[in-house]
């Protein structure tokens, strides 16, 4: 974006900095979600972990981390914690000895249930005051964002950043 000469940039304002605000708000979105699920044992990032394997159960490790683009040592480190709290277990791949697959235990299953009310009341309190379509821009606004972004790290080789 070039300016015209004399202006000022939107972006002198630190708090007007697009990453500011997103991490703001992803931080607060996070807080208000945790706040509900941890009366169930879930924390906010354990949290995206569970999303993925709800919708593909027995998924290698390293597709996990790819899923919620992350690293793998963090994945590690989250699935050590998930399998401690009896939410999954680690199986050798039948097809690849080298990988380990992650399944959901019973007890993950059922806290689908449980836990998806939640998220979308952490939703409603984010968008509260807007109307559908104000919804639906953001998120449509938040997409390109992220596509504009992940096209630049697919340029600079870096791994995409989470969904």
């Amino acid at each position: 974006m070039q300016k015209k000469a004399g202006t000022e940039s939107p972006y002198s304002e630190w708090s007007n900095s697009l990453g500011y605000l997103v991490r703001k708000s992803f931080r607060s979105v996070s807080r208000a979600l945790e706040a509900r699920t941890s009366k169930y044992g879930v924390t906010a990032s354990q949290w995206h972990f569970l999303r993925v394997l709800w919708i593909e159960d027995g998924i290698s490790q390293r597709e996990l981390s790819e899923r919620v683009s992350m690293r793998e040592p963090t994945t590690v480190i989250a699935v050590k914690r998930l399998e401690k709290g009896g939410l999954i277990n680690r199986k050798p791949s039948t097809e690849d000895g080298r990988k380990i697959n992650i399944y959901l235990t019973p007890k993950a299953r059922a806290l689908k249930a449980k836990l998806m009310p939640l998220v979308e009341e952490v939703n409603d309190l984010a968008t509260r005051g807007m109307t559908a379509k104000e919804k639906s821009e953001l998120r449509r606004l938040l997409g390109k964002v992220n596509d504009n972004l992940e096209a630049e790290d697919r340029l600079n080789n870096a791994p995409a950043p989470p969904p």
